[in-house]
């Protein structure tokens, strides 16, 4: 800060965590502007989408630490982009939220869809939306190909997602467990579907690559 000619105070412990309101603050504490969210569009959604990328939503998250870890496993695996709704609880970009995202939010742009089931309707022809339910849905993988990327999207960690919202999805999927805990929380779900649907995006790129080859022998094989 000395070099680039920036104030800065150096103060206790005790004094640190005063002025964070926490004593997670990591050793340092900076003033900055809120990020703002970004308005969602049908159009450029429909340009990710030809671009292969999936799309994660979330609907009435309300806690920021899910929130944060969900970003964080979004950046950890490549995905740029997260969705919310204009759902009354959905959480959004707290100091809570970045403090556990521990750095993955500043990969992630953050978008607003006040109205999201008549956000996911609008993009059903470039995205296949796919809602988690708690029972009832079905394996990831067990869902039919579709060379639409995935817009997966998930609920409230109490009530799941809303009615209207489920009525937008075409499909619904479930995480199969031992019944011993009822569910899991849902950024543990939220990791486990993007490190899926983030491998079903890598190999349908690799296919796209891949040019026609003819047999190595140039003869057509005997049947």
């Amino acid at each position: 800060m000395a070099e680039i000619r920036r104030i800065y105070r150096l103060v206790t412990d005790e004094e640190l965590a005063r002025i964070a309101g926490t004593v997670h603050h990591g050793g340092i504490v900076a003033a900055a502007r809120p990020r703002p969210l970004l308005p969602f569009d049908s159009d450029m959604a429909e340009r990710w989408a030809e671009a292969g990328a999936p799309l994660v939503a979330l609907d009435g998250v309300g806690n920021p630490h899910n929130l944060g870890a969900i970003a964080r496993t979004l950046a950890f695996f490549g995905l740029p982009r997260l969705l919310l709704s204009g759902h009354h609880a959905q959480a959004g970009l707290s100091d809570a939220a970045y403090r556990v995202a521990e750095g993955g939010l500043e990969y992630v742009d953050i978008f607003e869809a006040p109205h999201l089931p008549q956000a996911l309707r609008e993009i059903k022809d470039a995205y296949r939306v796919v809602g988690t339910a708690l029972r009832g849905g079905r394996s990831l993988g067990a869902l039919p190909q579709d060379p639409r990327p995935i817009c997966l999207v998930l609920g409230n960690e109490e009530d799941g997602l809303p009615e209207a919202t489920l009525r937008a999805c075409e499909a619904l999927v479930t995480i199969r467990g031992s019944r011993a805990v009822q569910s899991l929380n849902v950024s543990a779900t939220a990791a486990i579907l993007i490190s899926q649907i983030a491998s079903r995006a890598r190999f349908a790129e690799k296919q796209s690559r891949e040019p026609n080859r003819a047999p190595r022998s140039g003869r057509t094989p005997k049947r």
